[in-house]
Formats: structure tokens, C-alpha cells, sequence
């Protein structure tokens, strides 16, 4: 039998005079993560009592668009992989990871650099 241990991941978040982010820091050192400064995030959780997502998207305003579409689009290939390993469900994962390449595709993501 496994002993529980208690994780502890912090996420900072400044907000300049107009409560806009103007810094995001991640500090999870047993994860490498040791104030690691970072210009958006994404954070779901999921409310089983409700049924339903919380979610917290948070971006800094210096951020640029360019920036935003390449996040996104690895996001969405994340939830491909994330959706595949948590189901089993090869054939949609493998669907929401086409649809991170269509993204990509149409916003021409991979022209640019």
C-alpha cells in the first residue's frame, strides 16, 4: 500500500493598476519548476458535483497574437494526446490532434518561422 503525499504547485499571478496580468510566475520545484515566469496560462479543473469545467485562461498583456495562435494550436495537440491516454479512445484523440494540425494549417502557424 502506497503512503499519499501532499504536491504543492503555486501560480502568482501580477496585475498592474488596471487588473491585467502584467506577470504569471509558476513555482512547482519538485516538477523543475522553480519561479518560472510564463506569459499565458490555461488552467481547467473539473467540478464533478456540477459536472462542468472551471477554468482560468490568464495571458499577460505583452503577449503577442503570433504567440497566442502557437499556444493554442499545442494546446489543442496536448488534449489529443491527454484525451487518448485518459480514455482509450485512439480514434477521437487522433480526430482532435487532425484538428490541431487543420488549426495550424489554416493560420499558416509553421510558414512563419
Amino acid at each position: 500500500m502506497s503512503k499519499e503525499s501532499k504536491h504543492q504547485i503555486k501560480i502568482s499571478v501580477t496585475l498592474d493598476e488596471n487588473k491585467i496580468p502584467s506577470k504569471i510566475q509558476l513555482d512547482s520545484p519538485e516538477d523543475g519548476f522553480e519561479k518560472c515566469n510564463t506569459p499565458a496560462m490555461l488552467l481547467s479543473l473539473w467540478d464533478r458535483d456540477n459536472l462542468e469545467t472551471l477554468k482560468i485562461d490568464l495571458w499577460i498583456k505583452q503577449m503577442s497574437v503570433d504567440e497566442m495562435k502557437f499556444f493554442i494550436h499545442q494546446t489543442l495537440d496536448a488534449l489529443g494526446d491527454t484525451y487518448t491516454r485518459s480514455t482509450s479512445d485512439e480514434e477521437m484523440g487522433a480526430i482532435l490532434k487532425e484538428f490541431s494540425r487543420y488549426f495550424a494549417k489554416k493560420l499558416k502557424l509553421y510558414e512563419q518561422k
